[in-house]
């Protein structure tokens, strides 16, 4: 997969590894090939997630992770699988940005009692999924990505982190 991370803040060292297995996890859960696969993922911290929240989506605070898919794959029907991403003209598959913040991760992760590196890893496989066209406005779409993150997650050893 061509991964380009971006580390603004230097407590992300460790990342580069997590992102590369929860985002390979995701791509196979979804029969993507990887190696055609393109995502950007950018290391900050609040200050700077503050800033793009307050941009993007116009919520000038900090949140765990953010996602710009490069194309609308989100399904016309509530709770149904968003389309399949296709090839561009190069035989690539880009698929979008993503933002995570060390602060809001390492808070939630402490107040959860949950290691640091599965927390990251859940908010990554998030992000993918978001880039995929999941998201979790409607109940039924919030559902299906749940069960999606928990499958995927389970798939690496990792617990539902919606039963805790």
């Amino acid at each position: 997969m061509n991964l380009e991370i971006t580390i603004e803040d230097t407590r992300w060292q460790r990342l580069e590894p997590l992102a590369t297995r929860a985002i390979q996890a995701v791509l196979d859960h979804c029969d993507l090939d990887a190696d055609l696969c393109e995502i950007s993922l950018l290391a900050c911290d609040d200050t700077r997630i503050a800033d793009l929240n307050a941009e993007f989506r116009e919520k000038p605070t900090p949140t765990n992770v953010l996602s710009w898919p490069a194309e609308d794959l989100a399904a016309d029907q509530p709770g149904q699988s968003p389309l399949q991403p296709e090839q561009d003209f190069t035989g690539e598959i880009a698929l979008g940005d993503i933002a995570i913040s060390y602060d809001t991760c390492a808070r939630e992760a402490d107040e959860a009692g949950k290691p640091m590196d599965d927390h990251v890893t859940h908010l990554i496989i998030h992000g993918t999924l978001h880039l995929l066209g999941y998201d979790h406005i409607r109940d039924e779409d919030a559902d299906l990505m749940e069960a999606v993150e928990v499958d995927i997650l389970g798939k690496l050893g990792l617990d539902d982190p919606y039963n805790a």
